[in-house]
């Protein structure tokens, strides 16, 4: 039996990985982006990263990274995020993962960025904050995390529009109102004396109109750094991307952002899109956008036909009912479908559901690592993330994710645990 088991064995490893090396390359679309920015108080960062290598020195399993930070407050938090995001992001990746482990991997990896970039960010004890709109594209695949008022949108190539970020705006997010007052914070407007209330829905202590940031630790811990995530998978024929700061979405919808740029080249869409908006709202507010489009590589000239080989369509077709379709309608039925694909979307705070992943993709990452920092801890020492659910009991103590003992306070003070005292609850009071 091994003999026969060696002599199968006929495609070596290097084969192999040269071959997926080469599909990417054929699937890989090009990227063309542009962006444009009017300033009012200096405080909107972009980053514009491409050809980002997923294996160091191949050259061909890269990705692009875009990412929009629009401060408040000042812009210390805009900065160092834009500085920081990205590698706490790669470092909470687990190593030597094949493309559909990476992509796969990547939701649980932004959430662990995000908030360990927050949590780095308060210990410095400055008081501004950012929102955060962040999107790795990987060939075809789109993953996009964002925390604030910062929209992501999409246009296929089919027209349709799909929305990749949320909305953390108190005014019309009632689910994250509710949070926030378990939490322990208070929504309400601005009281100008005399019973009369002006303006957005704000959070107290501090005033800010947003449920999620990083940064802003002398607001209240209950404003988390927890991204909501979407993830796409685009048809090969591409599609169109806009990020923009809430001075866009303020004038514009997202059909009229589209609409007014439509076959203009990446860079002059995004300057047209921030010319709109400042036109129909005059500069009130820092107005940047960022246009990416997603674009195929030309197909060849359809070859000739070739005599049949056994390809995976006809392997298949071995074990079904025996039919009058020709094979070429067969190898068509087992082709992926080529459409817009949602492959997955979550956008709870609660850090014991962002960070437990399924088996076997729970597999990928080491156990006794802290989830979010990364720092290694000893068996005795871990946290379980699920520590104080009410599911905990359920769960053997052996199960993961682990959380460092900085990052268990963290995550008790996201949810309004935090006992009092705290080197914060000065600033919350």
């Amino acid at each position: 039996m091994m003999a026969a088991a060696r002599e199968h064995q006929t495609v070596p490893l290097s084969v192999l990985l040269k071959r997926e090396l080469a599909n990417e390359r054929v699937e890989k679309p090009e990227i063309l982006y542009g962006q444009a920015s009017h300033s009012k108080k200096g405080e909107d960062f972009t980053l514009l990263k491409t050809e980002c290598q997923r294996i160091v020195g191949d050259g061909i399993t890269t990705y692009s990274v875009f990412g929009l930070f629009d401060g408040h407050n000042g812009s210390a938090a805009a900065i160092y995020t834009k500085e920081n995001l990205l590698n706490n992001i790669i470092a909470a990746m687990p190593p030597d993962l094949n493309r559909d482990e990476w992509v796969a991997a990547l939701p649980r990896a932004l959430v662990a960025g995000f908030v360990k970039t927050d949590k780095d960010f308060q210990e410095r004890a400055r008081t501004s904050g950012t929102t955060v709109t962040f999107a790795i594209i990987e060939g075809l695949f789109i993953t996009v995390a964002s925390v604030g008022d910062s929209r992501c949108i999409l246009e296929s190539a089919e027209g349709d529009i799909y929305y990749l970020s949320a909305d953390h705006r108190l005014e019309c997010n009632e689910e994250e109102r509710e949070r926030i007052t378990a939490s322990g914070g208070e929504v309400g407007r601005l009281n100008t004396g005399g019973g009369a209330e002006i303006g957005p829905l704000r959070c107290w202590p501090g005033g800010l109109c947003l449920s999620r940031s990083i940064g802003d630790v002398d607001v209240g811990e209950y404003i988390v750094p927890v991204p909501y995530v979407k993830q796409i998978k685009l048809s090969t024929a591409g599609g169109r991307l806009v990020i923009s700061s809430d001075g866009v979405w303020d004038a514009l919808s997202a059909e009229e952002a589209l609409d007014c740029c439509r076959g203009m080249a990446a860079e002059t869409a995004a300057a047209q899109i921030v010319k709109e908006a400042v036109q129909v709202k005059g500069l009130r507010d820092d107005t940047t956008c960022i246009v990416i489009d997603i674009v195929p590589p030309e197909k060849p000239a359809a070859p000739l036909p070739q005599p049949k080989k056994l390809g995976r369509g006809v392997f298949k077709s071995m074990f079904r009912r025996k039919s009058s379709e020709s094979s070429s309608q067969i190898d068509k039925e087992y082709l992926e479908p080529d459409v817009v694909e949602e492959l997955y979307e979550e956008g709870s705070a609660m850090l014991s559901e962002r960070l437990d992943t399924k088996y076997p993709l729970c597999n990928m990452f080491k156990l006794f690592m802290c989830a979010v920092c990364q720092v290694e801890i000893k068996p005795d020492e871990g946290i379980s993330v699920h520590a104080g659910s009410s599911d905990f009991g359920k769960l053997r103590p052996w199960d993961g994710p682990f959380l460092c003992l900085s990052c268990q306070e963290k995550k008790e003070a996201m949810e309004g645990k935090r006992p009092s005292g705290d080197r914060h609850s000065s600033d919350s009071d």
